[in-house]
């Protein structure tokens, strides 16, 4: 493709030096540019990527991309936003991809990621080949690949669609984050379903409030469905038990299907029998009922299994394909996972980051739990303050033994991370162990049997953010070698 032809994607922009190369990639990290490059310069929160536009150009680009200024001797283009232009280019560039593919996004605080495997697992029994974005990894069939972010930007997003595409992927999943859709990342994605799970308080060091949060999340369902085109009809898959979905319904053209436990829904839980086994239900759908016996354990999971059964149920899925692939999920990395022992204690590792995903966490391990609740809790670095004495009191309110302790502290002093979650409990009973390995062996040296000790925060991470340094950090290795220095006498 060359330079004229990929500007076609973009109606307004300006052009310093003629020219009209052939355009091999496009690129906006200058260490993968080569010959025959296009070079997009990101404007980010700790760099500016046009500085390093000549160096992009030494190493083979043959244009740029700027919002401002830059002094090389190859075509400079000019545009308001490189944001929003790299989406449209990519898109283009890889011809669409997302066209060739049935596409479901999900959206939501809590339950993404679970969801996420739980509709992956219904395509693959439904015969589909299968792609999955997510926070834990991106998968093109069988292949995992590392991924940074829950969602990508938009160009590592439009190269990863059409490697779908060429792999024969027929239907994908993935996990839309609020940061991703008030960025524009997913700009130029083409989504057949849309899912919402829940909204409760996260990310308000980057949203400032929950409206604006709930907003951000609303962008997916706002972009889905406008064309009305018989061929390709949208669904918004909406949690009729969280408030926000009466925004979303309102915000989307799309055709709305709803799910719920409380309220009256399109596909409904009903008979709910929660066990240490799992939970087993009974779905009520347009058309029919159908028994589920899930491993998943949880009220919440209950709602992750309706989400998953929704977006399969609008993608044409038979209730029985469906039945079939949800009850032979065993769990998700970091998700409520246990770690095997014979000491008689209940080691759980969950991914719990959030005040509700906490609360939830713990009443699922109360009823399972003949002895104490034990939870060792921390918050992360650099993330939403606000939070943070929410954690505590949820922690002090619903185990019976808090452990406050290091999460990810990135660039803050843990013993201010510490600070923070402390002042929401004053007068409360808990305990601070800033090291996290120290926190979850005290924890589990001084759990007795029938006790159950939740590690929550990090679930699958693992790593521990630490100033610069990421360092390696696995709360089930961890947990682990505490059982073992149990058994052999550590108490």
């Amino acid at each position: 493709m060359d330079l004229s032809t990929l500007l076609a994607a973009i109606p307004f922009y300006s052009q310093d030096k003629v020219g009209n190369p052939a355009v091999t990639s496009i690129e906006n990290d200058h260490r993968l540019v080569s010959d025959g490059s296009i070079f997009i310069c990101i404007k980010g929160y700790t760099f500016d990527g046009h500085s390093l536009a000549k160096e992009a150009v030494s190493k083979g680009a043959v244009a740029i991309i700027a919002e401002q200024p830059v002094d090389v001797p190859v075509p400079v283009i000019y545009v308001r936003s490189t944001k929003r232009v790299m989406a449209q280019l990519a898109a283009h560039f890889y011809e669409h991809p997302t066209e060739s593919f049935h596409l479901i996004a999900i959206t939501g605080t809590n339950g993404k990621t679970t969801t996420s495997h739980l509709i992956e697992e219904i395509l693959r029994a439904n015969g589909e080949t299968t792609g999955l974005i997510g926070t834990m990894y991106m998968k093109i069939g069988d292949e995992m690949i590392e991924t940074k972010n829950t969602t990508p930007e938009s160009l590592t997003l439009q190269k990863t669609f059409a490697k779908m595409k060429k792999a024969g992927v027929s239907s994908a999943v993935m996990e839309v984050s609020s940061h991703a859709l008030q960025e524009g990342r997913t700009n130029g994605t083409q989504f057949n379903v849309a899912v919402f799970t829940n909204l409760t308080q996260d990310h308000l060091d980057f949203h400032r409030t929950m409206e604006e949060y709930r907003t951000a999340k609303g962008l997916l369902f706002a972009r889905l469905g406008n064309s009305f085109h018989a061929e390709n009809q949208a669904y918004a898959v909406l949690n009729v038990d969280d408030e926000a979905s009466c925004v979303y319904e309102a915000m989307t053209a799309a055709s709305v299907v709803t799910y719920g436990v409380k309220s009256s829904a399109d596909i409904q839980a009903k008979d709910i029998r929660l066990t240490s086994e799992g939970t087993a239900f009974t779905i009520h759908y347009p058309g029919g009922t159908i028994d589920i016996q899930s491993k998943l354990a949880g009220l919440f999971n209950v709602y992750n299994v309706l989400a998953a059964f929704a977006a399969g149920f609008v993608s044409s899925v038979a209730a029985e394909t469906m039945k079939v692939a949800l009850e032979r999920v065993d769990g998700v990395a970091g998700r409520f996972e246990m770690v095997p022992n014979e000491s008689g204690t209940s080691v759980i590792v969950d991914y719990a980051h959030t005040p509700d995903s906490l609360v939830n966490v713990l009443q699922t391990v109360r009823p399972l739990t003949t002895g104490r609740v034990m939870v060792i809790i921390g918050c992360g670095g650099d993330r939403d303050r606000m939070k943070r004495p929410l954690m505590a009191q949820a922690a002090c309110q619903y185990a019976d033994v808090a452990i406050f302790t290091s999460d990810n502290p990135r660039s803050e002093d843990p013993a201010a991370i510490l600070a923070d979650m402390e002042a929401g409990v004053i007068g409360k009973q808990y305990t601070v162990i800033d090291e996290r390995k120290e926190a979850i062996h005290q924890a589990i040296a001084m759990a007795k049997p029938g006790d159950a000790v939740v590690i929550a925060g990090k679930g699958h991470e693992t790593y521990q953010i630490i100033g610069q340094d990421v360092i390696h950090f696995d709360d089930r290795e961890v947990a682990k070698e505490a059982l073992s220095d149990k058994k052999g006498g550590f108490a």
